[in-house]
């Protein structure tokens, strides 16, 4: 057994003030009552809530805070996200991992920013791995990054046995959420740590989901601390034979026969995605997509366009038939 003991804590959040000296306050609380606890990890955007116009430089002195904290009592520590400030004006949604030294050994930017609604964020381009020694290996995502699947299978194709996952959900999709938080912890045999926030910081049910998809916790719509020891042997043994003895998914994903053509952009396989309007914020009475035709015909037509306004190097006005 190689057991490591993992806190969530679900509490409310402050969109116009700092929550920092909040979140340490709590720290102290957990560590009093589970001093077995050896990681920590609060929700999506908690140091300063969910408004950008927080944004600031790191290192910054919340961060200083906290990697006193991890240093004190000897924990990692993943404070949420807060919005960060680069000096070319861009904003980032971007995370930390503080090992119990207090050394930041990790650092993750928001892949899929929730667009259109997070206008003005930009996208992160490098996954977040890291070990503790050990123990096992983990790896990090923020909240609608696990919407697309890619994230956690590039994280579990090198071998992240633990996925952190800080959310900042506060509407009406959060059972879409957790269905695909459970869907993750099955498809990648891992365990899946979904904290998400209160008030302005979510509506809570944070929950915590085992490599046999199990929900091993999941919080209400109030305040909660929940330590859970986790077991990194069960991942290695599920990986090797089986969801409960049955799908070994990573192994049969390792010897597919198949490639998909759709992630290489040049290959015309996405041609219907081209066909769907802009990533934009639905307007009062709005009927995008009502009465839209079916992909079978978009997608022809779209065909049709690209070979029309196809460009053949010095035949000036022709086009490739192809």
């Amino acid at each position: 057994m190689t057991p490591f003991a993992i806190a969530g804590i679900q509490m409310h959040v402050s969109a116009l003030h700092s929550n920092v000296e909040a979140m340490r306050h709590r720290i102290e609380i957990l560590m009093a009552r589970f001093p077995w606890t050896q990681m920590v990890l609060f929700s999506e955007l908690a140091p300063y809530g969910p408004l950008d116009q927080f944004a600031q430089p790191f290192p910054n002195d919340a961060l200083a805070q906290f990697q006193e904290d991890a240093r004190r009592f000897g924990i990692w520590l993943i404070p949420g996200s807060m919005f960060e400030k680069l000096p070319d004006g861009r904003i980032f949604n971007t995370s930390v991992v503080i090992n119990p030294q207090g050394e930041i050994v990790a650092k993750y930017s928001k892949m899929f920013p929730f667009k259109p609604y997070e206008h003005g964020i930009s996208s992160g381009t490098e996954f977040c791995v890291f070990d503790v020694p050990d123990v096992g290996r983990f790896g990090l995502s923020i909240c609608y990054d696990i919407w697309f699947p890619e994230t956690t299978r590039q994280l579990t194709s090198q071998g992240v046995e633990v996925l952190l996952h800080p959310v900042l959900t506060g509407t009406t999709d959060r059972d879409a959420e957790i269905a695909i938080a459970r869907a993750t912890a099955a498809q990648f045999q891992c365990y899946v740590f979904d904290v998400n926030g209160l008030a302005a910081g979510g509506v809570g049910r944070s929950l915590v989901v085992d490599p046999s998809a199990t929900v091993l916790h999941q919080s209400a719509g109030q305040e909660d601390m929940f330590p859970i020891e986790v077991d990194l042997d069960m991942v290695r043994r599920q990986r090797e034979t089986g969801l409960k003895g049955l799908g070994q998914v990573l192994k049969s994903f390792r010897d597919r026969a198949a490639d998909f053509p759709v992630y290489d952009r040049t290959s015309g396989a996405d041609a219907y995605l081209k066909t769907l309007g802009p990533l934009e914020t639905p307007k009062q009475g709005s009927r995008a997509g009502v009465g839209a035709r079916d992909p079978r015909s978009a997608v022809t037509d779209n065909q049709s366009n690209i070979a029309a306004h196809a460009f053949v190097p010095g035949q000036k006005g022709k086009v490739d038939p192809g």
